[in-house]
């Protein structure tokens, strides 16, 4: 699936972990975002669903919603999205609304998964815009967040 990783999409990755340990230590599900355009951070998210009240304000939709405001634009070409987990239905939607180029993701999500997988979203050629993705960068480190986050609520 996708491209080889690099070495910056490691560095990229492991500060998306630690926008998810942010999220976690706020009660939330631990998953964080970065947008990334010209090899710099034009949005950062970690999930704020319970805090802000907001079924939306997932770690994407918020980093994706700074950089547009940072841009000054909605689209967003040559952006690469990092994220902790593979990004739903909805996030990956906005993706394809922003024009992002690529998607970097660390666990894959079996349930409810937009990147290919439970759907492929991004890669359906219906839409008018396809996002490459490349998933599993930093997956035992996304995957060993969510799990302990889950096991501590049961």
């Amino acid at each position: 699936m996708g491209t080889q990783l690099t070495e910056n999409d490691h560095r990229w990755m492991q500060q998306a972990i630690e926008l998810a340990r942010r999220a976690e230590a706020q009660g939330e599900v631990p998953v964080g975002a970065l947008v990334i355009i010209n090899d710099e951070v034009a949005g950062r998210g970690w999930n704020r669903n319970i805090s802000d009240h907001d079924p939306a304000a997932h770690a994407e939709m918020i980093a994706l919603r700074e950089a547009g405001r940072q841009a000054g634009n909605h689209r967003l070409p040559g952006a690469t999205v990092y994220v902790t987990l593979e990004p739903c239905v909805m996030c990956a939607g906005a993706m394809i609304h922003a024009r992002i180029e690529r998607l970097v993701f660390g666990a894959f999500d079996p349930k409810t998964g937009a990147a290919g997988g439970r759907f492929d979203v991004l890669g359906d050629s219906r839409h008018n815009h396809r996002v490459a993705v490349t998933g599993g960068c930093e997956e035992r480190a996304s995957s060993e967040l969510l799990k302990s986050f889950f096991k501590a609520r049961r």
